[in-house]
Order: C-alpha cells, then structure tokens, then sequence
C-alpha cells in the first residue's frame, strides 16, 4: 500500500491540488451568480439553471485535468473522443435551436433588462396582429430555452430566447409599476 502512494505521488498531490482548485472555483462562481441574481431581482429558479450550467462546465474541466495529470496516453483517447465529438456533432447540428436557446438563455440571465411581472411589446411582425399592431405581453416566466408570454385576452405564447436577442422588444410597464397599481 504504501508503494503505490510512493509510485503514484505526484499525481495524488496534482489530483488533489486539482479538487481543492475546482472546488473554490465553483464555491466563487456560484456565490457571484447568486449575488447577481439578488442584485438583480431575477427568478431564483433562472439563477439556479445558470448555477448548473457552470458546475457542469467546471466539471468537464475537472475531467480534462484529471486526465492530463495522470497521463492517459493522448492517442487512445483522441480516438475515442474522435468517434464521440463526431456523434455529438451530428446531434449537436441536428439540434442547433435547442443550444442557441440555452445561450441565449444565459445570455438573457446576466444582460435582459426584463423581468418576470413586466409588460414587453416584441416587434415582430410574424406574431404581430397586423401591420404595425404590436400586442402587449406579460412576461410569466423565463426559462432555459423559452419565454412564457401571456396575451391580453388570456392566451399562452411560449416565444424562443434566442429570438428576443434578434427582435426588438420594447418596455411597456416595469413590474414596480404594476405591483404599485
């Protein structure tokens, strides 16, 4: 037992080094993506969808280094991550919209001046009544890869989060000032 600590030294001390490492890096990034969220005022649950997507981010990460530290021959596994990334591209190009609605759900977290509780006009002419009639939308909920608007007259629209980064949407009334009504 206590050869295998001695052959196996510097890669205990690295994998070591490198949980103490990851595990400070997730403790900052969630705190920070917490405090944003408080500062903000955003949905607890849009804050906590942001917090996994960096705990997985930093687990790929740790995996990564996990390999690298204890020398996994480089070769065998380029042929196995080959024939997955090809797999995963194919699925990944098949379903594009699902990922750039994730991205632009993170996106939307740190940099959407829209709450839950607002009233938004999207200035889109493929969901307008007419022309120029731009309906007026109550934002129910965000999440990861679409928006739940509510109609005036009490209809549900589920509208993409990549599409509100490429229409212009416009404030109609801010939740404080519906709260205070």
């Amino acid at each position: 037992m206590e050869n295998i600590f001695l052959d196996y030294k510097t890669e205990l001390i690295g994998t070591l080094a490198t949980l103490v490492i990851l595990l400070v890096l997730r403790f900052v990034f969630e705190k920070t993506i917490r405090k944003v969220g408080k500062i903000s005022d955003l949905n607890r649950a849009r804050t906590l969808l942001i917090v996994k997507y960096v705990s997985i981010a930093i687990a790929i990460i740790g995996v990564v280094a996990l390999t690298l530290i204890w020398g996994v021959n480089i070769k065998d596994l380029g042929l196995i991550f080959s024939s997955v990334f090809a797999v995963i591209g194919v699925a990944l190009f098949a379903q594009w919209s699902i990922i750039s609605n994730i991205t632009a759900g993170v996106i939307l977290f740190f940099s959407f001046p829209y709450k839950i509780g607002d009233r938004i006009k999207i200035l889109d002419k493929d969901i307008a009544d007419g022309e120029a009639n731009y309906e007026v939308y109550l934002i129910e909920d965000i999440k990861a890869y679409h928006m739940y608007l509510r109609k005036n007259n009490g209809e549900l629209l589920t509208y993409p989060n990549n599409l509100l980064l490429q229409k212009a949407v416009a404030l109609i009334d801010a939740t404080k000032k519906i709260k205070a009504e």
